[in-house]
């Protein structure tokens, strides 16, 4: 891994290394603890300096990948973080938790199935009533999972998809948008899948063509609450996702290596990103996607 900061000048070719993975997967959502190699995200090279201090931020999908590293830099910026999670990934929040409080902020645990409304409410409900309000709001908590053939794509993985990934976002930013304040910022996490589309990710490309639809009609609504919405495109991200299902076995042995860096990215790369849209340095920024793609760009 990285022996660097992310202000450190250095070649993004070498950075980090190529993946050379097992192709062996494990369940469902997957686990960062049980991911190898393990992914980072930041914790011995993301340095803070204060862009987010006081903010109260949500993070769905904050245990792991993305959203853990996410959360790490929130943290390291000054912001109270509460990241939401399925329970059985209870190790992965685990480790993600304490590296918010060394930060020396409030860390708070939302374990959930947001596929179910009824949890999504309660997320932002405690979140509002733990912090005061919701600053920051990060809807990245995705299912994905690699099917070759369509007549293979079962109803419920359908179905399943569409709740983790549109749904559970319609209904947490309805329920937080209340609880924020003029100068708050919603992110998105969409995917180059939305543009570049691959065969056996039909389901999980179409959620994300709607989270990027989502987004640039969502900041129009609420521009006139001075709430900005955004969000950020991942290429080939090595997390969780990957090996749990989320790619087939021969993929994984070079994944990310089409790229034109020649590598996977790491989810410690994709978090400066967030950090920007999140903070006030993007002030006049809303209704826009930034890749982050190792050169596989937007259109």
């Amino acid at each position: 891994m990285s022996q660097y900061d992310q202000y450190t000048m250095q070649d993004p070719r070498t950075q980090y290394p190529t993946i050379s993975a097992s192709g062996e997967l494990q369940p469902e959502p997957g686990l960062d603890a049980a991911t190898r190699p393990r992914p980072d995200h930041g914790e011995e090279t993301y340095r803070g300096t204060g862009r987010l201090k006081g903010r109260k931020a949500l993070i769905t999908g904050g245990d792991s990948g993305i959203g853990a590293a996410v959360a790490i830099a929130f943290a390291r910026e000054g912001a109270d973080v509460a990241i939401g999670y399925l329970l059985s990934e209870q190790q992965d929040a685990d480790h993600v938790l304490k590296e918010i409080e060394l930060a020396g902020v409030k860390a708070l645990a939302l374990p959930g199935d947001i596929k179910d409304e009824t949890v999504c409410k309660e997320l932002v409900r405690k979140t509002a009533g733990e912090f005061g309000s919701i600053d920051i709001l990060v809807n990245n908590a995705g299912k994905q999972e690699f099917v070759g053939e369509l007549q293979d794509i079962t109803s419920e993985q359908f179905q399943h998809t569409f709740q983790t990934n549109v749904f559970a976002m319609f209904w947490i930013t309805q329920a937080a948008v209340p609880h924020m304040p003029a100068g708050a910022s919603i992110v998105n996490t969409t995917s180059i899948q939305s543009y570049q589309p691959s065969p056996g990710l039909l389901d999980y490309a179409s959620t994300k063509g709607a989270i990027t639809a989502f987004t640039k009609s969502l900041a129009k609504m609420l521009a006139n609450k001075g709430i900005r919405v955004n969000a950020v495109a991942p290429g080939p991200i090595w997390t969780p996702l990957q090996p749990s299902h989320g790619q087939p076995p021969d993929k994984l042995k070079e994944f990310g290596q089409n790229t034109p860096l020649g590598r996977p990215g790491q989810p410690a790369e994709l978090a400066p990103a967030y950090v920007y849209l999140a903070s006030q340095e993007s002030s006049y920024v809303t209704a826009e996607v930034l890749g982050v793609t190792g050169g596989q760009h937007l259109p």
